[in-house]
């Protein structure tokens, strides 16, 4: 069978590549490349969070307020801020469970990350080996690649 003149098994291996700009980790978005400029600005003081975790008017307050950063000046020039925003905003969360712009834009506030970690206890937290819950590597190992899958994690003593 055809369709379009494209043969149904040729068609199928060209489907994820027409409706699938993003890949998907454990249910999050991710986007199929990662912006250069936003691995090497952003994971230079943490990991580079993946654009999904939060909306787009989360990322838009956060690049908008970088001189101010949590606490720190992360101020970068105008143009790679227009460059990271752009691509933050195109690869932002849309989908249900990571929509509502959580307290402070902190995705360790969200709604969805305190129902995924609710069995943590709050001293884990404040281990040496992971410092607080912003810190997705120390028990997610393939964090910085979206994979947040549950059968991954592994919790440092």
């Amino acid at each position: 069978m055809f369709i379009f003149s494209v043969p149904v098994s040729r068609l199928a291996l060209c489907l994820p590549v027409l409706f699938a700009p993003l890949a998907q980790a454990d249910g999050i978005p991710m986007p199929r490349t990662t912006l250069p400029k936003y691995t090497q600005e952003c994971a230079a003081c943490h990991m580079a969070y993946p654009p999904g975790l939060l909306p787009g008017a989360s990322w838009q307050r956060i690049m908008k307020g970088l001189d101010k950063h949590y606490g720190t000046d992360a101020a970068l020039d105008a143009a790679s801020v227009q460059q990271i925003s752009t691509w933050l905003q195109t690869n932002a969360a849309t989908y249900k469970r990571v929509r509502e712009e959580p307290p402070n834009d902190r995705i360790t506030q969200a709604t969805w990350f305190a129902r995924k970690h609710r069995e943590v206890a709050p001293e884990v937290w404040k281990r040496a080996s992971i410092k607080s819950a912003a810190n997705c590597m120390a028990c997610h190992s393939g964090a910085e690649k979206g994979d947040y899958n549950d059968d991954n994690v592994r919790i440092p003593k």
